[in-house]
């Protein structure tokens, strides 16, 4: 069995999450794109959103948004947002499923991933209107750094559980979605014994 197919046995179904549930106010997708590194650990992309931007400022995210009228489906919009953000060819994903959907509490956001592996790494080409940069942590290295943190954010603080690395925190639905990730791949990690 490929890695492909056995990432897939252990993720949702792509065809269940192609299009918006009647009670999402407003439907988003996003890419998870992984690939394995010259070492064997398996890497996942994320993007740091620039910090002048009016939702999310300054957050790590994967490449997405919200869904456009021409998207066919969702995964279009993932994979379009994909191109637009980072420079990611559609050519160069494969979809091999779709982790949980989650929302976002400010925006109202139905956020469906999927997930997509690439064939290595890549020079991106990011969009100066939304991406600060590209970071590629090893899952390892992003599970490694789990932990609650309190933050405070419009003047609210609150606790949440969050990822951190590199000087970086992930926290809200792109923690929430690398959770879902870890948790579904964890055993299929350890068999590999990739990050």
């Amino acid at each position: 069995m490929s890695f492909a197919q056995a990432l897939g046995d252990v993720l949702l179904d792509i065809d269940s999450h192609e299009l918006p549930q009647s009670d999402e106010l407003v439907a988003a997708a996003v890419l998870v794109p992984l690939y394995e590194d010259g070492a064997g650990d398996l890497r996942v992309v994320l993007t740091k959103r620039r910090a002048d931007l009016r939702r999310h400022a300054g957050e790590i995210s994967f490449p997405g948004g919200r869904r456009d009228p021409a998207d066919g489906s969702l995964s279009d919009t993932a994979l379009r947002e994909a191109e637009e953000e980072i420079g990611l060819s559609r050519s160069d994903v494969t979809l091999v499923g779709a982790l949980e959907r989650t929302s976002t509490f400010v925006t109202n956001y139905a956020i469906h991933p999927f997930v997509g592996l690439l064939d290595g790494k890549r020079p991106w080409r990011t969009s100066e209107l939304e991406v600060d940069g590209v970071l590629e942590p090893s899952l390892r290295q992003v599970g490694a750094g789990a932990r609650r943190t309190r933050l405070e954010r419009r003047g609210i603080a609150f606790e949440t559980d969050a990822y951190a690395f590199d000087g970086e925190l992930i926290w809200g639905a792109t923690a929430r979605i690398l959770d879902d990730l870890l948790t579904r791949t964890g055993a299929l990690r350890d068999r590999r014994a990739i990050g």
